[in-house]
């Protein structure tokens, strides 16, 4: 590895079963590959991320590794167990990290949803050069047309300018991320996200960039339409 490498964890590990089926929603196919191939292809492809990890559930693993084999010939990807809680399986996978992390091999730490399959490359760089600079980074997109509610039901003053939709890849420096995970492990906490740990753990500053409305998470059935037809749009193809 360079002596500036970066890691990309996927996150694969939950069951999607909003999206209408049996399975792991993230096997499921999007335009010539599965869903998951397209998210661990939005992490790899950006300078400088030598290591990349795949969580997945037991159950799953198998699975998993024809995926690999047969959409990703060639690319070195660590399969690691989840947990189960999303923070479960980001702590499996630091730990896993743990001694390159420490040893200083491994500078920044991208995690991101398998169930993203669109982030587009020029996103994952705001990201990643943001995290480099202020220490930790999130995208994020305005939520439009949000008001506030005070106590009586009346409505008090918009806040849509205030508010954002946190989406991933989320990137952190990779020791104090570590340290942060291993303290919430230490006290029972479990985050609804990657950087609620950080904030409550870490000296970290986490800076919010430009996310992307393109930038979907694969819940429902007709996401997968969407995704279709913004991937044809665009001419992507596997």
């Amino acid at each position: 590895m360079s002596e500036r490498s970066h890691a990309g964890v996927v996150l694969a590990a939950g069951a999607g079963s909003r999206v209408g089926n049996t399975r792991n929603k993230v096997f499921l196919p999007l335009a010539g590959r599965r869903i998951l191939t397209w998210s661990l292809d939005a992490v790899r492809r950006i300078g400088g991320v030598d290591r990349l990890l795949l969580v997945v559930r037991p159950e799953d693993r198998e699975l998993a590794g024809e995926v690999l084999d047969r959409e990703l010939p060639g690319v070195a990807v660590d399969l690691i167990p989840g947990g189960a809680t999303r923070h479960d399986s980001e702590h499996q996978a630091l730990r896993h990290l743990a001694p390159e992390i420490r040893a200083g091999q491994i500078e920044i730490v991208l995690i991101h949803d398998a169930a993203r399959p669109l982030a587009s490359a020029a996103m994952v760089e705001r990201v990643l050069v943001a995290a480099r600079d202020s220490g930790g980074a999130v995208p994020g997109v305005p939520l439009d047309g949000v008001l506030a509610v005070n106590g009586d039901g009346h409505i008090a003053h918009p806040v849509a300018d205030a508010l954002v939709a946190v989406q991933t890849p989320q990137a952190f420096r990779a020791e104090p991320l570590l340290e942060a995970y291993e303290a919430a492990a230490r006290e029972g906490f479990s985050g609804t996200d990657t950087a609620s740990c950080v904030e409550r753990y870490s000296g970290l500053k986490v800076r919010m960039v430009a996310g992307e409305e393109r930038n979907l998470k694969v819940t429902y059935p007709d996401d997968l339409l969407i995704a279709e037809r913004l991937l044809a749009s665009v001419g992507y193809a596997p």
